[in-house]
């Protein structure tokens, strides 16, 4: 078996020098005043007085359009010419062609994450970016690029039989269009329907009047509410703890930090609707924040800092927003974590990548099980990190995972996770990451990662053989049962081809595949995904990061496997990777290739798998959510009969729809269907569709909304459910156009906008604190 591994990483090196030689062959100035409000100061032409009632009511106004008609396709890092629009400062710095997603980059691009890498307008427009508003001294504010984008919209509105397909350009990766002033005339004689919104309906009267009203005022930023005197009482009480001076302390504080940088952080029980960030300033409290812009969050900071928190401007996105509490009882645990246990900090680790970027090495002085504990306290939210950051965008990004899968966690007390801990320090340097190269690397480090990751499985394995000699082998008791009361025990993970879902819960039946988490998986999925993640990478990071991450799932499922009969693994293996090279199925049984023991548990069946998937279910009964049962209304009863569908009418169902059921009051009822593709195996990178299989995919029906880029949208009347979902049952290629037809919400439709508003009202009033605007940008053309 260890012959086998061999030839694996052999053949790693082998397809890694190919892409290496083809990367070969193919060869601002801080703020003056920053407070917990990152806003800028330019004032354009014509403006009323900054935050007079008149300026307020305008961008009051405007905003509303701008969230509910542009944010939909222009929010985050993957918004059309990085014009962000869901705030201000988004609109007030305006787009580029540079693209922040580029497959074929060879060298880093310089970062340009609003409101970190530049905080005045002169750095923007340095760094390439056009103006969209009519900036000081334009004569005529309806020259503008935004007001010539929305005349050109209502000179060309959508044709109600406009074939979206054949107009637009809608594939993920098409080639951005980014018409400044100078070239706006060119861009609407060839695109005459290209205005905004961009294949959707044209804005109505009063919105478009809403708009032009504020761009010909001058376009005036409205004043910011207040941050109320009990949230500032518990920043400074929240920094204050962040900013201890001990080594000790220091250390904690750096470790939370970059677990929670991504983070929407609120304070429970003062405002659970003001976010923040916490961030590293030059500065501490009582000071104009002066935010330190390194790429990552373990970077070297380049001298003293203290860590601050920054107010989030703007409307939550689905996709990115992830809220995180601070109340007493969170830092009564951290303190219980971090402060309490006996350990020694003599000194802190460095910033270099060989130490930062390996948390194993840098947090060495922290206690194992603290770490641990704090990563499951908020599971979801820490796998969120890799569901919502830059990372997880696109096929490609997601081509690693299976479409729907459980994941349960290694007890922090098990007898094997105790072990486990004891081994890190041993193998801290065979589990290093692919950050430590930096964003600028043709991959060939990975030859070296590779290698420490076989020494590592070799080591583990070893490990869990010496447990199961001595009568200690894996259990469903050695499963985390969130210590009786904590959701974030069980959760599922859908793909949807090109985005992904993390919910509480295990959701729908059994799936093809289970991760179960032990530590040094878990923290290596943040510190590659998240904290490692650079987005403005060349394509040689991005590829290490998605190689790397094969060894992740492979762990993950080689976890779950362990808590088998060892005479089941490989036929489950061998399912799992259909129509691949031996080599290349060896990698996931290659994982626990010396380990040949047997779990702590009774089988009774030959399909053990379904009997473990059982017992992890009665192990977290008491923690398991049920957000994303079905209940017993109508509505839900009726569509139940589609959750689990399985075959070729399934695969003709889009990837993720949105069902709103109107029922006889008045109201609707919301459902997401999910299509999960099924696939031989999802251990290769390229040539996706090869491997779809069809007759194998499946249908999940949950009540609400379940990830933020639907498909399509459907509007179905409660007494023509059944007849619904009888069409879906039959479908087929021919059929599909007659449901949409039928029961779907064109995004050329008439009633588009008033139905989007209406679900985005539900959405924010089913979930309060979770919910955050939908991106059309995956909307189906027609």
């Amino acid at each position: 078996m260890r012959g086998t591994l061999t030839r694996v990483m052999s053949a790693y090196r082998s397809s890694l020098l190919a892409v290496s030689v083809w990367l070969i062959a193919c060869a601002s100035a801080p703020p003056a005043s920053r407070s917990l409000d990152p806003r800028t100061s330019l004032q354009l032409a014509n403006a009323p007085e900054p935050h007079s009632p008149e300026a307020d009511a305008l961008w009051t106004r405007a905003n509303d359009v701008l969230e509910k008609r542009c944010v939909v396709c222009h929010g985050c890092y993957d918004a059309p010419c990085q014009l962000k629009l869901e705030s201000y400062e988004g609109v007030e710095r305006g787009g580029t062609k540079a693209q922040v997603y580029d497959a074929s980059r060879l060298t880093a691009a310089d970062p340009s994450r609003l409101f970190i890498d530049s905080h005045l307008l002169a750095g923007w427009r340095a760094k390439g970016f056009h103006a969209v508003l009519p900036e000081r001294g334009a004569p005529d504010p309806d020259k503008s690029v935004l007001m010539r984008m929305l005349e050109l919209k209502r000179a060309n509105p959508l044709p109600l039989d406009t074939n979206i397909d054949e107009a637009f350009t809608l594939a993920l990766d098409r080639e951005q269009t980014c018409p400044d002033t100078q070239s706006f005339d060119g861009y609407a004689k060839d695109h005459p329907l290209w205005g905004m919104p961009y294949a959707l309906p044209n804005l109505d009267a009063a919105a478009h009047a809403a708009l032009a009203a504020w761009v010909h005022a001058g376009a005036p930023a409205g004043k910011l509410v207040e941050v109320p005197p009990a949230i500032t009482a518990q920043i400074a009480r929240w920094e204050e703890f962040f900013n201890e001076t001990s080594p000790k302390r220091q250390l904690a504080a750096r470790y939370i930090y970059e677990h929670l940088f991504l983070g929407s952080l609120y304070f429970r029980g003062v405002d659970a609707h003001t976010f923040f960030r916490l961030v590293r300033s030059r500065t501490p409290t009582g000071y104009a924040v002066d935010e330190i812009p390194t790429r990552r969050p373990f970077e070297d900071p380049g001298g003293k800092f203290y860590y601050r928190f920054v107010r989030r401007l703007g409307s939550p996105l689905s996709k990115t927003h992830m809220p995180y509490a601070l109340d007493d009882a969170r830092m009564a645990r951290y303190r219980e974590l971090f402060v309490t246990p006996d350990y020694r900090v003599d000194s802190l680790p460095s910033y270099d990548l060989e130490v930062s970027a390996n948390p194993f090495q840098a947090f060495a002085a922290l206690p194992v099980a603290s770490r641990y504990q704090f990563m499951l306290d908020e599971a979801e939210f820490i796998m969120m990190g890799f569901i919502k950051g830059p990372v997880c965008r696109g096929q490609v990004a997601l081509n690693v995972i299976q479409e729907r899968f459980w994941i349960a966690f290694i007890a922090p007390d098990a007898p094997f996770a105790t072990k486990e801990a004891a081994l890190l320090s041993d193998v801290k340097h065979d589990i290093e990451l692919p950050a430590e190269a930096g964003s600028s690397t043709l991959g060939l480090r990975w030859f070296g990662f590779s290698d420490e990751h076989a020494h590592y499985v070799k080591q583990k394995s070893e490990l869990l053989a010496e447990e199961a000699r001595a009568g200690r082998g894996l259990s469903a008791g050695a499963i985390w049962n969130g210590d009786g009361k904590n959701q974030n025990a069980a959760l599922t993970v859908f793909r949807h081809f090109d985005s992904a879902t993390v919910v509480k819960g295990f959701v729908g039946h059994a799936p093809k595949t289970a991760w179960v988490v032990d530590y040094p998986m878990f923290e290596r999925i943040h510190y590659l995904l998240v904290a490692g993640f650079d987005v403005f990478g060349n394509v040689g990071h991005q590829i290490m990061t998605r190689l790397y991450m094969d060894f992740l799932r492979m762990e993950g499922e080689s976890n779950f496997l362990a808590l088998l009969p060892q005479a089941r693994r490989r036929p489950l293996v061998d399912f799992w990777y259909r129509r691949t090279p031996d080599d290349v199925k060896e990698r996931v049984y290659g994982e626990l290739a010396d380990f040949s023991g047997e779990p702590n548990m009774r089988y009774e069946t030959e399909q053990p798998e379904q009997e473990l998937y059982k017992a992890l279910e009665s192990r977290l009964v008491k923690v398991r959510a049920r957000d994303y049962a079905l209940s017993n209304t109508a509505a839900a009863q009726r569509l139940a009969k589609l959750d689990g569908m399985r075959g070729k009418p399934a695969s003709k169902m889009p990837e993720l729809s949105f069902v709103a059921v109107e029922v006889p009051d008045g109201t609707s009822e919301y459902f997401t269907i999910t299509r999960e593709s099924a696939h031989t195996n999802v251990a290769q990178l390229f040539d996706e569709e090869s491997r779809l299989l069809p007759e194998e995919d499946e249908l999940s029906i949950v009540p609400g909304f379940l990830g933020a880029y639907p498909n399509a949208l459907f509007s179905v009347p409660l007494d023509q459910l059944p007849q619904f979902v009888v069409q879906v049952g039959q479908l087929d290629q021919a059929r599909y156009p007659a449901l949409r037809a039928q029961f779907g919400v064109s995004r050329s439709g008439a009633n588009f906008w008033r139905f989007s508003d209406a679900m985005l009202d539900a959405y924010r009033k089913s979930e309060p604190l979770e919910s955050g605007l939908f991106d059309y940008n995956r909307l189906e053309g027609k």
